[in-house]
């Protein structure tokens, strides 16, 4: 059974937990929970902006924010990023305590606390390896039913980050500095 990532890196699905033997998507109903869940969330985050993007621009500047390609976590406490800013997650959850948080509630906000105070990965450091395969060749998923999966397809980011604009304000961190800096 081979694992496929779906629309965006880092969540993986068993092939036969989501297609038929075709390689048509199954209908949401006769996937396994997990995979289900993760279809639907997939449909609400995929080309949101990136939730480093956005910590950085905040809901005033969204457009300057870049496409989030990654994504990683549980649905609805999951990390969308970009190329630039998946290397941070990755060093993060690696390197810096971020796997204490795996599977929790609270893995998102902790990775957004992270970030906030500056930390970043070291210069040159590298995110996942992924191998490459043509996004054109899978068909269209199933389109979620909102009034059976609503819970899962909150659609914007800045309603379940867990910090409003002021917190990100306050917290101290000079969006204008290269970080880490020498202070």
């Amino acid at each position: 059974m081979a694992k496929v990532s779906i629309g965006m890196l880092g969540w993986r699905f068993d092939e036969d937990d989501i297609l038929d033997e075709n390689g048509e998507f199954l209908p949401l109903d006769e996937m396994p929970e997990d995979a289900r869940e993760r279809m639907i969330r997939l449909d609400t985050i995929y080309n949101a902006p990136c939730n480093a993007c956005w910590l950085i621009h905040g809901d005033e500047n969204v457009d300057e924010c870049n496409t989030a390609r990654y994504v990683y976590g549980e649905p609805l406490s999951e990390v969308i990023l970009c190329e630039e800013h998946e290397p941070d997650f990755v060093y993060w959850f690696r390197e810096d305590g971020g796997s204490a948080y795996r599977g929790t509630e609270e893995f998102e906000d902790q990775f957004y606390e992270w970030f906030l105070k500056g930390n970043r990965a070291p210069e040159g450091y590298e995110g996942m390896e992924y191998v490459s395969t043509d996004p054109d060749d899978l068909p269209e998923p199933p389109e979620p039913d909102p009034d059976e999966h609503g819970d899962l397809m909150g659609g914007d980011v800045s309603d379940r980050v867990g910090l409003t604009d002021e917190e990100i304000a306050e917290s101290g961190v000079d969006f204008g500095s290269e970080y880490p800096s020498d202070e």
